[in-house]
């Protein structure tokens, strides 16, 4: 689900006509299952590179085709289980903070 800042962006016309197109592009396969020689629907277009706030209305980073990724669900959430963690930090004095 995306998070609340990023949902005007993800429902925007912008990103459902790039987010198609390339999925067509390659085939609407899973470009992460191609690459283990197995073949699966993709289920999402997976930013390579995360977007923040700061970068959300960044078209050069949201819609620019090299950033994007068309995966299943499954390799979706093995990215991002594998990333999770870079996601917090901890301070000086042991408080966890979102990066």
């Amino acid at each position: 689900m995306a998070q609340d800042w990023a949902k005007d962006f993800y429902n925007s016309q912008a990103w459902k006509k790039t987010s198609r197109a390339y999925a067509k592009s390659v085939g609407m396969l899973c470009e992460e299952c191609r690459k283990r020689g197995e073949i699966r629907a993709y289920g999402i277009v997976h930013h390579r590179k995360w977007l923040t706030p700061e970068t959300i209305n960044d078209p050069a980073l949201t819609l620019d085709w090299s950033n994007l990724e068309a995966v299943c669900r499954e390799c979706h959430a093995k990215i991002h289980e594998g990333e999770r963690m870079k996601r917090w930090t901890v301070d000086e004095y042991g408080r966890v903070t979102a990066r």
